[in-house]
């Protein structure tokens, strides 16, 4: 596929009021392509393009200039670092058919004549962010944060899809461990295959009952979405084993009717598609390197009188 850059704030504008009106990036970005706002795909939302150097999301130079335009003319509050992004009134209840008006163009339009005169007068006429050096824009320490830690997910993602079957089963239970399901060393585990299920434990609730869990797996591409027969299959799978649940992992996404069916009934799915699956890694520090760093806090960008 080949993403069309375009604007991103109806879609964010949406998400947002979904979300109750405040957010995190990252949260507004999955909501986005979850229910595909103002058209945006799950597969635009999270397409990467190969540059000279590494590869990028095209999707995101489109949403920090939304989230910026959107706050020129007062539809978010002005940005915290480490806080989330927050509707104002308007945003929350303007009507979004006729956007953007003349008005809104025209504060829009003075916003970015005023950051290319800062731009100007400081001398410098190209920012470029370092993980894409094919795009030029004033790019802030919080959307630098947000951007990198999009690329090193895609990343891993990448990767994930390059495991073959064995090894991204093993990688969904190991995960799945440490999420605090108990897996059954026999049921599941021989790659020949045990009647359908990838994985099989135990879940033992505060009030010290135990669920049985069966576990599915996919390795999907991002185009190759997981339907509704498939859930339908491992719930009549989870059934032989008894199992009160299920977890279906898998590096690309589920279908609205795969959704759907998997809260249908008294067996229910927990579904875990690609970004979850990710963020699930980076919460459970999962074969991978944190690295620190520190982002300064508005107190040393107010320069006062």
């Amino acid at each position: 596929m080949e993403y069309k850059r375009r604007s991103a704030e109806k879609a964010i504008i949406l998400a947002l009021r979904d979300l109750g009106g405040s957010a995190s990036r990252a949260r507004i970005r999955e909501d986005i392509a979850e229910n595909e706002y103002d058209g945006f795909t799950y597969q635009q939302v999270n397409y990467m393009k190969k540059g000279k150097k590494n590869s990028y999301s095209p999707f995101i130079f489109d949403f920090n200039f939304g989230i910026r335009n959107l706050r020129s003319i007062g539809y978010i509050e002005e940005p915290k670092r480490g806080h989330d992004i927050v509707l104002t009134e308007a945003g929350q209840n303007d009507d979004l058919s006729n956007y953007p008006t003349l008005e809104q163009e025209k504060k829009i339009g003075d916003y970015w004549n005023k950051k290319n005169a800062e731009r100007a007068q400081r001398h410098k006429n190209k920012l470029q962010n370092e993980s894409n050096t094919e795009e030029s824009n004033d790019v802030t320490s919080e959307e630098k944060e947000d951007t990198d830690n999009v690329n090193w997910k895609t990343q891993l993602l990448n990767q994930l899809m390059q495991f073959d079957p064995g090894k991204f089963e093993a990688f969904s239970r190991l995960l799945i461990s440490k999420m605090g399901i108990k897996i059954d060393k026999y049921r599941g585990i021989a790659l020949s295959g045990d009647h359908g299920i990838d994985g099989f434990g135990y879940f033992i609730s505060d009030e010290f009952r135990t669920s049985r869990v069966a576990i599915q797996c996919k390795r999907y591409n991002v185009n190759n979405a997981v339907s509704e027969p498939e859930i339908d299959n491992f719930k009549g799978v989870m059934s032989s084993f008894n199992a009160e649940c299920g977890i279906f992992v898998t590096t690309s996404h589920f279908t609205k009717n795969a959704k759907e069916k998997a809260m249908q009934g008294n067996n229910t799915v927990t579904l875990i598609d690609g970004q979850h699956l990710v963020n699930l890694v980076e919460k459970y520090q999962l074969h991978i390197t944190p690295v620190q760093t520190y982002v300064l806090d508005d107190y040393y960008f107010d320069l006062g009188e």
